[in-house]
């Protein structure tokens, strides 16, 4: 295994190598200006914008900037943000708690309704409560996050007051009501997200029960007089879960990415909500570590889904 790890990180290289020179090069040919705000300062001269410029290293050639770029993302440094001046490193790490507090709970959210709801969906094929589940599941995954979000908010905020519509990112968890306020803010974000993930969830585990149900090794179990649930557990289960398995790896890092739209709606103070105000800025630092991150976070999440597949299926080997 570990020779198989060593070489699964050393193809993972030139994946992440080609992400970054994409994303760079549409970063510096896009039309977008880092220095726009100096533009429009009359009390900014000419000299003194490329004076920035120049300080900002944006008057050297495409492959100058991405070699430097490289360089110092190799040493850990990922530069400095060209509106804040602040470390990126510093700016990701400051809104990752948030997003991870979110994404997090979201997620668990995600597990807890769409494994059992789905399993009983498969098992129960047919029936009133695989239809209605079945129902539920095609609503969750066909609307987007933003039209959920906003009739939460509608419903549960303007409605019905039940929580704030905007998240308070000036919060400091001290006591047992700030932790309540914690989590009254956060419940809405976290449901929006996490009822569209258990869609997903539960149709993809209800196929693979599904298609499980029929194999021979099941009626074989069963005609030895094996318990039902013994049959789910020990059988079924471990091999259903294979391509959910796969499922879960590449929606981890989406569940990341989907974030955009709903911190957006909500206010969240998350990486998402940074990443799309340094595209409005055209900060190209901050959104190439945001970038990379993601792209990191999909590299490594395919390489556990890999792993695990040894422990779920003993024919896997490495």
């Amino acid at each position: 295994m570990t020779r198989y790890l060593i070489n699964r990180i050393l193809t993972s290289i030139p994946t992440l190598i080609a992400i970054s020179l994409v994303v760079f090069l549409i970063l510096a040919l896009a039309p977008g200006n880092p220095m726009g705000e100096f533009a429009t300062n009359p009390s900014i001269t000419p000299e003194v914008r490329e004076n920035i410029r120049r300080s900002l290293g944006l008057d050297q050639p495409i492959p100058i900037r991405y070699l430097k770029w490289v360089w110092a993302f190799l040493q850990g440094d990922l530069g400095y943000s060209f509106t804040s001046r602040s470390p990126v490193l510093g700016l990701i790490l400051q809104r990752l708690p948030t997003t991870l507090w979110i994404m997090g709970l979201a997620y668990l959210l995600a597990v807890i309704l769409g494994f059992p709801l789905g399993i009983i969906s498969a098992l129960k094929r047919y029936s009133i409560l695989d239809q209605i589940v079945t129902t539920v599941s095609f609503i969750g995954f066909s609307l987007p996050t933003f039209f959920t979000g906003l009739l939460f908010i509608i419903i549960f905020s303007v409605q019905l007051k039940w929580f704030p519509f905007i998240y308070n990112s000036t919060l400091q968890v001290t006591n047992l009501q700030t932790f309540w306020q914690q989590i009254q803010q956060s419940i809405m974000p976290v449901c929006v997200l996490g009822f569209y993930q258990a869609a997903i969830l539960m149709r993809f585990i209800r196929s693979s029960f599904l298609e499980q149900l029929n194999q021979n090794y099941v009626r074989t179990a069963y005609s030895k007089g094996l318990p039902k649930l013994n049959v789910i557990n020990g059988h079924i289960l471990r091999n259903a879960l294979i391509p959910v398995v796969t499922l879960m790896a590449l929606e981890i890092p989406g569940l990341f990415a989907g974030s955009l739209v709903t911190e957006q709606v909500f206010r969240i103070p998350g990486i998402g909500a940074l990443l799309i105000d340094s595209i409005f800025r055209s900060d190209t630092p901050v959104i190439m570590g945001i970038t990379m991150v993601y792209a990191i976070l999909v590299v490594l999440f395919n390489l556990f889904a890999d792993l695990l597949y040894g422990f779920l299926d003993p024919r896997v080997q490495y």
